[in-house]
């Protein structure tokens, strides 16, 4: 019998394809067994402890298999299963299985090690002050990260999976006394209900899966954020965070404006620091927006200009017009983040001063460019970087394009239609929880919205 069912589990996981797939066949108190498991996720030194403490099992020991746990498996997280779809999934999660002689059930023994890289502050969540460690792509050291700064018995980790070929772990958290028992019920259905081969993109693939609105709509739904501070405040103010496994960040929702434009330097500065700095962010992000078309509309109607403010008119020929300037410059400054990210470490210096040089003096003496294209440009290419969010980075920018476009077919007219849909369409979104997305602006409250500008002092 336990023949047949060692060739049925042979052939269920092909042990004979996979080099890495590794089944031993041992004895045990006398009985045939088998132990399976994937070379380079299994810890050596426990399992060689494990195996050792086999030869000292008799055959009287072994009369069931909650007996054999209780008593003679030396470790702590063992579970068993009658499952044999359970039992193989488990194996190719990295956890080792042990069939028995006269033993129902299939014993897995979770002594696996994933492979990963050391905690250390990301690179795009960096503070001034804090601390440095990050999220890394292993879900339980994740979910560690988050315990260590949450010690409080609400605290929940619900582990689910989702892809019918990847099983990705996928761990909602929460405090199960503050969050929206709505809103995550909602959000375990439609994680449960995903019907794809793979998240192949881990989070983003996700993401999708759970909000499958518009895909017009460039704001974000979800922030992500891959420093465990900002995910534990995120969890204590009754957010969801939702860890992906082979993912460094977490996902935080439901998400708003003001959910966006707030950083974890907001809470590790005084107050008063931590509040210019939010003012800080929205006022650039909003010059960001505006700087350009802005300037595209006093360009077509100088006149308009004050005189105090008519040095900005551009006193040099104009060879290629100043509408088309500025979307070359869109197009060029994209390129130039895309070089940075496939170029190698030890080029990066040499590309930027190349790219300095060729978007600077040479493109101004070439006729191709304006100084003054050059230098709103510049501020508003810098302004996008205010904000932690590279995805609300690029909703800002599709905006900018827009009313770039609407300013030079109508001018004013085309500014102002643009800016009211801007508006309309700011205040007219929702989260995923179908809240505004301008709360508490609105609806207002007055008290919540003080709270989101104002870093009052927290005792």
């Amino acid at each position: 019998m336990i023949d047949n069912r060692i060739n049925q589990i042979n052939q269920i996981l092909r042990v004979e394809e996979s080099f890495d797939l590794i089944y031993r066949t041992l004895t045990i108190g006398e009985k045939v067994s088998c132990i399976y498991f994937i070379d380079g996720f299994v810890k050596d030194d426990i399992m060689q402890k494990i195996l050792d403490s086999f030869s000292s099992i008799k055959k009287e020991d072994l009369t069931d298999a909650h007996t054999f746990l209780k008593q003679n498996l030396p470790y702590v997280e063992v579970d068993m299963t009658s499952d044999m779809e359970t039992f193989k999934t488990s194996i190719l999660t990295g956890i080792t299985g042990l069939v028995i002689d006269g033993f129902e059930e299939l014993i897995l023994i979770d002594c696996r090690s994933y492979p990963a890289r050391s905690v250390e502050e990301p690179d795009k969540d960096k503070v001034l002050r804090g601390s440095r460690d990050g999220f890394v792509e292993t879900i339980v050291s994740n979910a560690a990260l988050i315990r260590r700064r949450i010690r409080d018995e609400h605290l929940t980790f619900s582990m689910m999976n989702a892809g019918t070929a990847s099983k990705t772990d996928i761990a909602v958290c929460y405090m199960d006394n503050k969050v929206d028992k709505k809103l995550l019920e909602e959000t375990k259905k439609r994680i449960s209900k995903i019907d794809v081969e793979a998240l192949t993109m881990n989070q983003e693939s996700l993401a999708e899966c759970l909000y499958k609105g518009k895909w017009l709509n460039p704001l974000p739904k979800f922030k992500y954020s891959e420093r465990p501070d900002t995910a534990a405040s995120a969890i204590l103010e009754g957010h969801i965070v939702i860890l992906v496994d082979n993912s460094p960040s977490s996902m935080i929702l439901p998400t708003s404006f003001f959910d966006i434009i707030e950083e974890a330097d907001d809470y590790y500065f005084p107050p008063v620091t931590a509040t210019y700095l939010r003012f800080t962010r929205v006022v650039i992000t909003l010059i960001t927006l505006f700087l350009t078309p802005l300037f595209l509309l006093f360009f077509s109607h100088p006149e308009w200009i004050p005189k105090n403010f008519e040095f900005i008119i551009i006193q040099d020929d104009i060879n290629v017009p100043v509408f088309w300037q500025f979307l070359i410059l869109e197009l060029a400054i994209d390129g130039l983040k895309l070089a940075a990210v496939n170029t190698p470490n030890m080029l990066n210096t040499p590309l930027s001063i190349i790219a300095g040089i060729l978007l600077s003096d040479s493109a101004v003496e070439s006729g191709w460019f304006n100084n003054e294209c050059l230098l709103y440009m510049a501020f508003a290419a810098f302004g996008t970087y205010t904000m932690q969010s590279f995805e609300f980075g690029y909703a800002i920018k599709f905006f900018r394009l827009m009313l770039l476009v609407l300013t030079q077919l109508f001018h004013l007219w085309g500014f102002s239609a643009g800016t009211i849909f801007i508006i309309v369409f700011m205040f007219a979104n929702k989260t995923i929880s179908k809240e505004s997305y301008m709360k508490p602006l609105f609806p207002l409250n007055i008290k919540e919205l003080a709270n989101k500008f104002i870093r009052f002092q927290k005792h």
